[in-house]
């Protein structure tokens, strides 16, 4: 499986973006996927995922109520919509994949086989 992300940019605080991660190579309806971020000069960060099976979800703690994880199938996409952003949101992005991630895995960075590139998020007045 190939991910590509994209859909980074440059916004203001309190904006709104829209991250798309597009899969290639395999249909991405029988994968697990998740986000990640990575700060400037920090590890990267566990930010959502959707289980493979039914409407399993996960969110870091932190974003619940801001970030919104969803696929469409039909389109082999992922997206991450990002409301209310702050500057400390600012990272870059990583979607992932993976065929045989647990429900008691979805946070853990180890657990997916596939990385797409990264997209950057820049939040800034």
């Amino acid at each position: 499986v190939q991910l590509q992300a994209s859909g980074g940019g440059l916004v203001q605080p309190g904006g709104s973006l829209r991250l798309s991660c597009a899969a290639s190579g395999r249909t991405i309806s029988g994968y697990s996927v998740s986000w990640f971020r990575q700060a400037p000069g920090k590890e990267r960060m566990f930010v959502a995922a959707m289980h493979r099976n039914g409407p399993g979800i996960d969110y870091a703690a932190s974003l619940k109520g801001r970030f919104t994880i969803s696929r469409d199938n039909a389109k082999n996409t992922v997206y991450l919509q990002m409301n209310s952003l702050r500057p400390e949101d600012t990272a870059v992005y990583y979607c992932a994949a993976g065929p045989s991630v647990i429900r008691s895995n979805l946070q853990s960075r180890g657990a997916y086989a596939y990385w797409g590139q990264g997209t950057l998020v820049t939040v800034s007045s």
